[in-house]
């Protein structure tokens, strides 16, 4: 299988290193800057448990032809309209899998590919670009599911859950992708809303007056969001999620406070907005998160100013 991930971030830099560790055929698309590091330097990533580095293909977008059986997409939602312009070269064949926060990017893949050829991916891991151009492993967590949206694809999605499951990271296959992106979103949006309000990580707001209260509250307000739209979030794991969300000590928080912290793009629109705009269609209350949401409107208006 010829897979082509498109950058070489947080998501697609560690997966894709893991990959490449067990003799997968990745290529990575990057830009000239990128690319030249790459070369040079190889794709070096740091883990808790210890650094490795891979020296994997590499390809610019005016080189790219239709060879890839597999094309990883895992931009900013925001970059999603680039990414697609970046690839058109060789998007005319193969399966398009992308590891996107929120839902709203499969309707704008489904439009352009057909959902024939969109697959379902969640990635669940805390990484990001250090200053030297290393990716870096914030925590344990590092866990890729994936799961066919079509029977189109379903062979080809198998196919890469068994690469998959030689690599050293964990890997779940699901027959219903679209549940495990919603499970996603309510628990990235709680995260999100609460870190970035409050400026602060999950041990922090769990160790304040109210915070793991607050925290509760606000994850059953995503909760109802997506049982309004027939995606219900189990008791299981809703109990894992809340776990995650308010164990204490924890120094875990959203990338939105660290893209915030250091004045950078965020994800609010597609992460907190859009499942606001969901709720409100079903009249579902979601208070808390809107407060979330109004805060980081505020805040990107105050950097546009200061800019």
């Amino acid at each position: 299988m010829k897979i082509l991930i498109v950058g070489a971030g947080g998501i697609g830099g560690y997966f894709g290193a893991r990959l490449i560790q067990i003799g997968a055929d990745v290529t990575y698309l990057l830009r000239e800057k990128r690319q030249k590091l790459i070369q040079e330097k190889g794709l070096s990533i740091e883990t808790p448990k210890g650094n490795f580095v891979v020296h994997p293909q590499t390809v610019r977008a005016e080189a790219l032809q239709p060879i890839y059986d597999l094309i990883i997409l895992a931009p900013k939602a925001y970059d999603l309209a680039d990414s697609l312009q970046s690839i058109a070269k060789a998007s005319s064949r193969g399966v398009i899998l992308p590891f996107l926060n929120g839902l709203t990017h499969l309707q704008t893949l489904d439009q352009a590919f057909g959902k024939s050829r969109v697959m379902g991916g969640v990635a669940h891991i805390g990484a990001m670009i250090t200053e030297s151009g290393s990716i870096k492993q914030l925590t344990d967590l590092n866990v890729l599911t994936v799961g066919h949206r079509s029977d189109a694809h379903k062979e080809l999605a198998q196919k890469f859950h068994q690469i998959c499951n030689e690599a050293e990271f964990k890997n779940i296959y699901s027959d219903n992708i679209e549940q495990g992106l919603w499970d996603k979103w309510v628990l990235l949006a709680t995260l999100a809303g609460m870190t970035t309000v409050t400026r602060g990580n999950v041990g922090q707001i769990t160790a304040s007056p109210y915070g793991k209260t607050l925290t509760e509250q606000m994850y059953q307000e995503c909760c109802a969001i997506a049982k309004a739209y027939q995606f219900p979030i189990t008791d299981s794991a809703q109990t894992k999620a809340l776990e995650l969300l308010t164990q204490k000590d924890s120094s875990f928080s959203a990338s939105m406070l660290r893209d915030l912290n250091s004045h950078h793009p965020t994800e609010h629109e597609h992460v907190l907005g859009e499942l606001i705009r969901l709720g409100d269609q079903h009249a579902v209350q979601s208070d808390l998160l809107k407060l979330a949401y109004i805060h980081m409107n505020v805040e990107e208006k105050i950097g546009r100013m200061n800019s």
